[in-house]
């Protein structure tokens, strides 16, 4: 479908970047720069995936109005779950372009149920990280028109972007290429296979660790918590584990950020996202909580089920998810908190049975680890060179080598000169804690804007 008021059956609009998917009418938004693209590439490909049943959003018309998205367009960027961006040669040029990208990667990063796959049509990977004058050029147009703080978040978009694996159209038969990304984006809607990092360092140790406590053999429902400070990668490793083994339930659900969709009184649209990723079915809705309990009860008793409940904070989350004699034998529930103390067992909540639960707690990342993940954004390489070697592991000891602050610092810090380099560890000396968790907070915030 190519735009949304084409749908007979499409709900209204929304201007909250927050719908995580429920009940998304598309499958894949289309990023593109028509002038460029839309009769040629963009047009193919797109007839491609709607041939093979994918439910596709590509805008009719040109919209340069405005300098926000909104309507119609932003909601099919907020409910589509793959997002594809066709960098041309004239992309940046577009700001309205830019807007999209921007907006998508904020969803991105808001909700691991999206992906990004992007496609380099005429362009290389180095031309969209702003490392040649290609879209620099345009981004300093666009500065003079609409000023740096507008624009500094769509430079972040592309580098950000750039760096996911994507498809390089030079020298490649079209035709071809869009078969392969037509089979790709199936592939990922029909497994719903979660999105890891590219750089993983140091996590099949954790792996290998929560695997065994999950008892792969075990006809028994078990529960185990992978707890830990914030930008540990807790996260991380439950995208790991649920790729690993997904296959081997008869039905899966990775439910992202509890913790935020419970404080926006979301609880209702988890269970029911819970129950169709279970159930295969999207007209299955609960009115209210207390149905919900009921249904996932009833409905899933007899399954064998992998849940991740990712981010919890309070007991009554948990309690309205996912409990022990909800589902069926083998099943496996994987649950990432910062407090464990949710799982206090007392006399009022017996159903919470201490021997259905193992916790494994994520520590500090060995300090060879940490510098190799560090290096990798910091240089693009395994080792730093020999001249950064001191400095490199002084940083990375002051931001107590959590996984998330070693990747935005490192990558901070690409390219930058030596005096930067002394700035950056000066600050961490002085504020360690305050500096880290600033890092941290500053990508909370705008992984949750919308």
């Amino acid at each position: 479908m190519k735009r949304k008021r084409d749908s007979d059956t499409a709900p209204s609009s929304s201007t909250s970047g927050g719908n995580e998917s429920l009940g998304a009418e598309f499958d894949v938004f289309l990023n593109f720069r028509g002038p460029d693209t839309r009769l040629n590439f963009t047009d193919h490909l797109y007839h491609s995936l709607d041939g093979a049943g994918i439910r596709v959003f590509i805008d009719n018309e040109e919209i340069q109005k405005g300098e926000k998205i909104g309507g119609e367009l932003q909601h099919a960027i907020n409910v589509s779950r793959i997002y594809v961006p066709i960098f041309s040669r004239d992309y940046a040029s577009s700001a309205w372009c830019l807007r999209e990208l921007t907006h998508m990667v904020e969803c991105w990063r808001r909700s691991m149920d999206k992906v990004i796959l992007p496609i380099f049509f005429d362009v290389d990977p180095s031309d969209v990280k702003l490392r040649t004058g290609l879209y620099v050029d345009a981004l300093k147009g666009h500065e003079d028109r609409f000023g740096f703080d507008k624009v500094q978040p769509w430079k972040e978009a592309l580098i950000e972007v750039a760096s996911i694996d994507g498809w390089d159209c030079k020298d490649r038969r079209q035709g071809e290429l869009i078969k392969l990304i037509t089979e790709e984006v199936w592939m990922r809607l029909a497994r719903g296979v979660r999105v890891v990092p590219h750089h993983l360092v140091g996590i099949d140790h954790h792996v290998r660790k929560v695997m065994y406590m999950l008892g792969k053999d075990s006809l028994n429902v078990r529960f185990v918590a992978i707890h830990g400070m914030g930008g540990i990668g807790k996260t991380t490793l439950a995208n790991v584990i649920f790729n690993q083994i997904a296959s081997q339930f008869d039905g899966c659900s990775f439910l992202s950020d509890i913790r935020e969709l419970s404080q926006q009184g979301k609880i209702l649209k988890l269970q029911n996202r819970l129950l169709s990723d279970i159930l295969k079915s999207k007209s299955i809705k609960a009115p209210n909580t207390d149905f919900g309990i009921n249904m996932i009860r009833e409905r899933c008793r007899h399954k064998k089920v992998l849940i991740v409940l990712d981010n919890l904070d309070r007991r009554d989350q948990l309690v309205k998810l996912a409990k022990c004699g909800w589902f069926g034998p083998g099943s496996r529930i994987i649950v990432t908190t910062r407090d464990i103390s949710i799982f206090e067992i007392n006399k009022n909540n017996a159903s919470l049975h201490p021997k259905v639960y193992h916790f494994y707690e994520m520590k500090e990342m060995r300090e060879y680890h940490a510098i190799q993940l560090f290096s990798r954004h910091a240089f693009e390489s395994e080792a730093p060179p020999y001249e950064y070697g001191r400095i490199m592991r002084e940083i990375v000891n002051n931001t107590g080598r959590l996984p998330l602050a070693l990747v935005v610092i490192g990558s901070s810090l690409y390219g930058k000169s030596e005096a930067v380099w002394d700035d950056v560890l000066t600050k961490l000396k002085e504020r360690p804690h305050k500096e880290v968790q600033e890092v941290l907070k500053r990508l909370r915030e705008r992984t949750c804007s919308s």
